[in-house]
């Protein structure tokens, strides 16, 4: 690797899924990986195997379907059953690595491990020379290492890289690291470390502080050449460093940084609808490079700046990240061919009963709203992926509802693969309420609600709404999303779907 490349290492299905809520089927997560891969992303961590079996099925599935186009990543603790857990699941790799770490922050030490210093060195060498054995990439961390003593974190990194760790990650597990301290940390560790040419320093910084993005910056001044983040920012806590953020920063910036990296950057606003779609958690509409309000120029001394030229308040252009805004395409005398030629433009391939599907939609939808947008395009093909799965289907629905009048609604019901129709009523404190009764006891499942958020696809009194909504069952959180121009009836698709991904969930956990 050349002394201006950036490794990016994305640890979205392993620390971005430790969200609460985030979790992803096995399913999801192919898809995911398969969305990576096509972004350009170096390393994929594809999951903790040890930690279920649903992770290791996933780390195995993503390590045998991708691991010949771009590495794939295992997480494993400095235990032997962890190494060996994931080297089984990493074995059909053809590029595999293996992840492995170990605390060694003062903290860590004495309140978590009970370990002295001269314990932490003799495993992270034993456990790292185990990994070694199994698969040739390792990469360690010396977790919490921005709140570890330096001569000590020194010392076990030397060791780690003479044992055969290829990869040195510098986490700052907690975010409590600011730009200078973690500057100094990677400059230190270059300094002092003997070896440290043996290995690329990385790192992977936690954004409790709001500082994850800058703190990472930091490490590439300071020599690191690879950068650990995540789609959107997910991670436990208030997330990791954003993957958008970084490689923009870093592309924008290149006077400054002078390094490059491989993503397809286009991809990258694709790429977050797609995670957000699966893990149901909201993008911020002024979230940098990929937020709803990332290229809207409202003020009009910036409006009038924009006319005259595009850089007096765009330092970036839409395109440059796949962004889709609300671009008036399309009418409802818009022709199959026009419609496809749009759809390939937005990134999308169709099959073609799919196509079908979505132009039948898109027709639909022209003559009940003036204008078709972009975005309406995007949302409505994004709204039909994963419901080949979805074991109950809406056929139809009728809710009544007004001043002193007791809500009520009545659903239309069929299970996949039956013909059978369900017929099913119940009252609620509202319509939407009462439609989300009268599914639960269709398929025989109690719910409670724990989010709902509406918003609209574009704009307009006649803009299509999107819902998404968040469930608990049996301490598991579900999501589900729904679209359509009347919100009730998005309200229903967005209840239902969550309610199927729990059904799925109970199916899998009994096999």
């Amino acid at each position: 690797m050349s002394s201006d490349a950036i490794t990016i290492f994305d640890t979205t299905l392993r620390d971005g899924e430790q969200s609460p809520g985030c979790s992803m089927t096995t399913d999801e997560k192919l898809e995911v990986a398969k969305a990576l891969v096509e972004l350009g992303v170096d390393v994929i961590e594809a999951g903790f195997p040890i930690a279920s079996p649903g992770d290791f099925e996933a780390v195995k599935r993503i390590a045998q379907e991708f691991g010949s186009r771009t590495t794939i990543c295992g997480l494993a603790r400095s235990k032997i059953d962890d190494i060996q857990r994931a080297g089984e699941a990493l074995k059909h790799a053809e590029k595999a690595r293996m992840h492995v770490f170990l605390a060694t922050s003062s903290i860590h030490r004495e309140h978590k491990l009970k370990m002295s210093k001269d314990q932490i060195v003799q495993t992270a060498v034993e456990m790292v020379k185990r990994a070694h054995d199994l698969i040739p990439n390792i990469e360690f961390s010396p977790e919490d290492a921005a709140r570890t003593e330096l001569d000590f974190l020194c010392e076990v990194v030397e060791k780690a890289i003479d044992a055969g760790a290829t990869t040195i990650n510098i986490p700052d597990t907690v975010g409590y690291a600011t730009p200078d301290q973690f500057f100094n940390v990677i400059r230190h560790l270059k300094q002092n470390v003997p070896n440290i040419g043996k290995a690329v320093l990385s790192t992977h910084c936690h954004n409790d502080l709001g500082l994850a993005v800058a703190n990472s910056l930091a490490g590439v001044e300071a020599g690191a050449r690879q950068i650990e983040c995540t789609i959107n920012g997910l991670g436990e806590r208030a997330g990791n460093a954003a993957l958008e953020e970084i490689v923009m920063a870093l592309r924008t910036r290149g006077d400054h940084y002078k390094v490059h990296t491989n993503i397809n950057t286009p991809k990258l606003f694709p790429t977050s609808r797609l995670i957000s779609r699966i893990t149901g958690m909201q993008v911020q509409r002024n979230k940098a490079i990929v937020g709803q309000n990332a290229f809207a120029h409202e003020a009009g001394i910036h409006q009038h700046g924009m006319l005259q030229n595009r850089s007096t308040y765009e330092i970036m252009r839409p395109e440059d990240v796949g962004y889709v805004g609300t671009n008036l395409v399309l009418g409802k005398h818009s022709g199959r061919h026009a419609f496809r030629d749009r759809v390939k433009h937005l990134g999308f391939e169709l099959t073609d009963e799919l196509f079908q599907k979505i132009f039948d939609e898109f027709i639909a939808l022209a003559d009940k709203k003036k204008d078709v947008f972009d975005s309406d395009i995007v949302a409505l093909i994004e709204n039909h992926t994963g419901e080949s799965t979805d074991e109950w289907q809406l056929l139809n629905f009728h809710t009544l509802a007004g001043t002193n009048v007791l809500p009520t609604a009545t659903v239309e019901m069929k299970r996949n693969g039956s013909d059978e129709v369900i017929r099913e009523a119940s009252t609620g404190d509202g319509p939407i309420d009462a439609i989300f009764c009268a599914l639960e006891r269709v398929v025989q499942v109690s719910a409670t609600l724990r989010d709902y958020h509406v918003k609209s696809v574009s704009s307009g009194k006649d803009a299509q709404g999107e819902v998404s909504v968040e469930i608990s069952i049996d301490d598991h959180n579900y999501h589900g999303k729904g679209l359509s121009t009347d919100v009730v009836a998005a309200s229903a698709q967005a209840y239902l779907k969550a309610l199927n991904r729990a059904l799925a969930d109970r199916k899998a956990n009994a096999k």
